[in-house]
C-alpha cells in the first residue's frame, strides 16, 4: 500500500476522541521541589481528537467531531470555538458525570516539554453505544481519525463501524501509556503518526529509538504488519516515514520552540488533509512538518491563520 484511497474523499473527515482545556506553564528558570518560580501561563483549548478536528477544518477540510464535554463553562466553550473554527459538533456529547477534560503541563526555558498530566475521564462516556448510535457518520465521512484516549471496549467498537462502512483509519497512540491500545488495529490503519516511543511500543519492539535509520526500521516493520502509511516523528531529529513501496526522511525545521503542545496534531491533521486532496506522499508530509513547525511557534494547541498557503510559503525541502 502506497497511498490510500478515499472512496469519497470530499465528503467530512470523521474524528473521535479527547478534547479539554489546556494550561501549559512555561518556565524561566530551573524547577525547583517545594517552590513557586516565575514563568508564562497559558490556557487554551485542547485535546488530540479536537485539535485535529479544528486544523482539519481550518485547512479547508469539513470535518464532524465526536467527543465529550462536561455540562460546564469550559464545556459550553470548547463547542462553540470549534464551530467557529468551522467543525461540525453536533454529535459532541455533553455529559454530567464528569468535567469536562484537562491537560497541564510543564515546558522549561527552551520549549521542551519537561511534565505534563491530563484529565480525560469525559471520553469514558463515549460507550459503545453512543458510536453505534452514530454510525450514519460513518457512512458518509471520507476518513476516521481517532485517538487512544478512548477505552478499550469503544475503540472496538470504533473499528468494527469503520469496517462495515470500509471507511480508512488514521490513528495517533496519544501517550507511550496509551499506545498498546492501538495495537490489535495495526492491520486496520491506513496512517499512524506515533512518535519514536509510541511507535516501538506499537510495534512491540524493545528498541529505544535514537536515529533515524532505528526509527525507518521502525516505520517499516510496523507496515509490515498492516498499516498503510507509517509516520515517525523524532523531535528536532526530523521524522521518518514509509509505506509498501516507498520511505524517507524530513529533516526538522529549525525554529525556536515557543510551545510544543499541539504539534503532532497539526501533523497528523496536514498529512490527512493532503492525501485527501491526492497530493503526494513525499510532498504530504513536507507539508505536515511544516504544519509542525508552524504550531511550535506559536502559543497555542492551533494556529489560528493554518493554510495551505501558508504551509507552501515554508515548505521543508
Amino acid at each position: 500500500m502506497n497511498q490510500p484511497e478515499f472512496e469519497n474523499p470530499e465528503a467530512p473527515a470523521l474524528v473521535i476522541g479527547s478534547s479539554g482545556v489546556d494550561i501549559v506553564g512555561r518556565l524561566k528558570s530551573e524547577l525547583r521541589k517545594g517552590a513557586s518560580i516565575p514563568g508564562q501561563i497559558r490556557t487554551s483549548f485542547g485535546g488530540v481528537a479536537r485539535n485535529v478536528a479544528e486544523n482539519l477544518a481550518r485547512l479547508g477540510q469539513p470535518v464532524t467531531l465526536i467527543t465529550a464535554v462536561g455540562q460546564d463553562e469550559d464545556g459550553e466553550r470548547l463547542i462553540r470555538g470549534v464551530e467557529a473554527a468551522g467543525v461540525d459538533t453536533h454529535a459532541i456529547l455533553r455529559t454530567d458525570q464528569y468535567a469536562t477534560g484537562s491537560y497541564l503541563a510543564l515546558i522549561d526555558p527552551v520549549g521542551m516539554l519537561q511534565f505534563a498530566m491530563d484529565d480525560m475521564r469525559a471520553a469514558s462516556c463515549l460507550t459503545p453505544k453512543y458510536i453505534e448510535d452514530h454510525f450514519h457518520l460513518f457512512r458518509e465521512a471520507s476518513l476516521l481519525f481517532v485517538d487512544a484516549n478512548l477505552p478499550k471496549e469503544t475503540l472496538r467498537k470504533i473499528m468494527s463501524l469503520a469496517r462495515r462502512a470500509r471507511l480508512p483509519v488514521c490513528a495517533d497512540p496519544t501517550s507511550p501509556s496509551l499506545a498498546p491500545r492501538l495495537r490489535p488495529y495495526l492491520d486496520r490503519l491506513s496512517i499512524t503518526t506515533p512518535n519514536s516511543i509510541e511507535a516501538a511500543i506499537l510495534c512491540g519492539s524493545p528498541m529505544t529509538v535514537t536515529n533515524r535509520r532505528q526509527a525507518l526500521q521502525i516505520a517499516k516493520s510496523l507496515v509490515s504488519q498492516g498499516v498503510g502509511v507509517a509516520i515517525i516523528t523524532m523531535a528536532e531529529q526530523g521524522l521518518c516515514y514509509a509505506t509498501s513501496e516507498t520511505s524517507g526522511y524530513i529533516p526538522a525545521v529549525r525554529t525556536t520552540i515557543v510551545d510544543p503542545t499541539g504539534a503532532g496534531d497539526a501533523l497528523s491533521a496536514t498529512v490527512i488533509f493532503a492525501l485527501l486532496n491526492q497530493i503526494p506522499l513525499d510532498e504530504a508530509v513536507r507539508l505536515a512538518a511544516s504544519a509542525a513547525s508552524l504550531t511550535l511557534r506559536h502559543r497555542g494547541a492551533v494556529v489560528p491563520d493554518l493554510s495551505l498557503e501558508n504551509l507552501y510559503n515554508q515548505l521543508v525541502i
